[in-house]
């Protein structure tokens, strides 16, 4: 079997201008970058606005482990057999950060025959969306301290400055850092700190605005921090907010590609749900359903993260409600779940798979209290046995849900005919519409209380007085409608990463909570969650390097 880069690297890409034209689109609606990349010119997304909408169709999954889930592989083999089966369909999916790549998850082009090509460029800097996002964060970052350098006219609390600065790659040295050093000359020393460019408020807020004007809006909106009278400051204060849009304005529309089988691709946005919203942009979601009849779209990690995100977030901020969703797991996953060795799976173990399958049975259990119907994909793997899959349809079968054997892997559309046939059937009778899991005009601290208990099964949350004091003074200043994005680990219910399967009666810890104000929700950062990784004791960028013919090896 070749590696993914060598699947992607002997693809027979079609010019970008062909797979525009079987969604409608021509030269004029294209942004060109080189042949097989482009973006949807404002233009274009503004004349679609009005156009009849597609089925949504979202795909999620069990908690990812080190086994593979195949969240990313399962969005483009369905949304290739989908159109395989005669169904017009556009994928939209997350772009990629530098960090995963170079470090331990690897990059979100899909995998096998079943990925978006060029896969290279997707995975580094593909047409330099996050450096802008990075960009225009840092526009920011650098303007609050000009201006405290310059007599500081808003009376900024230095101690209170919340801003911090991004960077799209794992750097744990750069999460507390203190800036201004050397003298008056550099300014006033202060406290800071980095996170990583995909939990920045400005990739929330691209990936949540309507258009270039709502982009300001919001950028204008961001709270950076508070005066000597504990007033919030915002990026309009400090006239940040235009120039902030100027960085971001080709950034804002949505980027087309293809699949390996040249089928179109919206790949745009990439917030991780682990630390963030963890959804692809509102805009190219909404594109791709003018375009086509199905859009196939992901969140971001398990269910209990990227899906709770997508459906309280962004389907609540945008209007969206599913037609479908997807729910991917792989035997090899649930086995671990089920206290199985990674150097055991291999190995045929249908108890362990039944212990383990109560991950997969909490994750269908969550999507069905948001009123939406699912079916389970199987992601193959050749060390599956047959009881094991008899086994899995078991469980599903027991909860009404069907279970299908996908092998887009290895066969691409081919191998998730069958899944797309499910899929389609189920969004076409489909009449149910998107139940939120709770109302907007509770308190903050209900919210959290809500997604803790109802979707990840704990008992209680734990919280400092201070943050709850804090919760309780957004309320009063007018956020306490948002809703709240929990930053937690994505490989537990609870805030223990070891604690696979499906853990009840833990406590959630809520150690620090952020305003994001311009995107419009609060973030909940609970447990030992860091807004900027860092990389593994052997990281992937050690093995990534150029061949003698120049090309990139190592890229997964």
């Amino acid at each position: 079997m070749y590696s993914d880069i060598e699947i992607s690297r002997a693809a027979h890409k079609r010019p970008i201008t062909e797979i525009a034209a079987k969604l409608g689109l021509d030269l004029n609606d294209l942004l060109p970058y080189g042949h097989d990349k482009a973006k949807l010119t404002h233009e274009t997304v503004d004349r679609l606005k009005d156009q009849p909408k597609g089925k949504l169709i979202l795909v999620t999954s069990i908690n990812p482990t080190p086994a593979g889930e195949g969240k990313t592989t399962t969005s483009v083999g369905l949304g290739d057999a989908l159109n395989r089966i005669g169904k017009k369909t556009v994928i939209c999916l997350r772009e990629p950060s530098l960090g995963p790549n170079f470090g331990m998850k690897g990059g979100a082009a899909g995998g096998g025959y079943s990925q978006v090509v060029p896969m290279e460029d997707i995975n580094l800097h593909f047409t330099g969306d996050f450096h802008a996002i990075s960009s225009a964060h840092n526009l920011l970052s650098a303007m609050i301290d000009n201006h405290i350098h310059w007599g500081n006219a808003l009376r900024f609390d230095t101690r209170r400055v919340t801003w911090r600065r991004v960077v799209d790659m794992n750097d744990r040295a750069l999460r507390n850092i203190n800036v201004a050093l050397g003298g008056p000359s550099n300014g006033y020393p202060r406290e800071a700190g980095f996170d990583i460019s995909v939990a920045s408020e400005v990739m929330a807020i691209l990936c949540l605005a309507n258009d270039l004007a709502d982009l300001q809006a919001r950028l204008a909106r961001i709270i950076v921090g508070y005066n000597l009278d504990k007033q919030p400051i915002t990026a309009a204060d400090l006239n940040a907010d235009g120039a902030m849009t100027v960085l971001l304005k080709d950034a804002l529309q949505p980027n087309l590609v293809q699949t390996i089988e040249n089928n179109p691709v919206l790949i745009h946005g990439g917030p991780f749900a682990n630390i963030a919203h963890g959804c692809n942009s509102v805009i190219a979601t909404r594109t791709g359903l003018a375009l086509a009849d199905y859009v196939v779209t992901e969140a971001g990690f398990g269910a209990d993260l990227g899906a709770e995100k997508f459906f309280n977030i962004k389907c609540r901020k945008a209007g969206l409600s599913p037609d479908a969703v997807v729910v991917v797991a792989t035997i090899r996953a649930l086995k671990m779940n089920g206290g199985v060795a990674k150097s055991d799976l291999g190995i045929g173990n249908a108890n362990a798979l039944q212990a383990g399958s109560v991950n997969l049975v909490r994750h269908i259990q969550n999507v069905q209290k948001f009123g939406l119907p699912v079916v389970v994909a199987i992601n193959h793997f050749v060390t599956d046995t047959d009881e094991e899959i008899a086994v899995l349809n078991e469980v599903c079968k027991g909860l009404g849900v069907k279970a299908i054997l996908c092998k887009h892997w290895s066969e691409g559309s081919a191998g998730a005919e069958e899944l797309a046939h499910a899929v389609a059937e189920l969004a076409d009778t489909n009449t149910a519409q998107l139940q939120l899991l709770y109302a907007d005009n509770i308190p903050l601290l209900k919210k959290i209380q809500t997604v803790a208990q109802e979707i990840y099964g704990a008992a209680h949350i734990r919280i400092e007085p201070e943050v709850l004091k804090q919760l309780e003074q957004w309320e009063k200043a007018g956020f306490g409608n948002f809703p709240v994005c929990m930053a937690k680990t994505q490989y537990s219910f609870s805030a223990d990463p070891t604690a696979l399967g499906a853990p009840t009666g833990h406590t959630i810890p809520v150690r620090e909570v952020r305003l994001s104000a311009g995107a419009g929700f609060i973030i909940a950062i609970c447990g030992s969650i860091m807004t900027m990784p860092g990389l593994p004791r052997v990281p992937s960028a050690e093995k990534i390097k150029l061949n003698e013919h120049g090309e990139i090896q190592g890229l997964s």
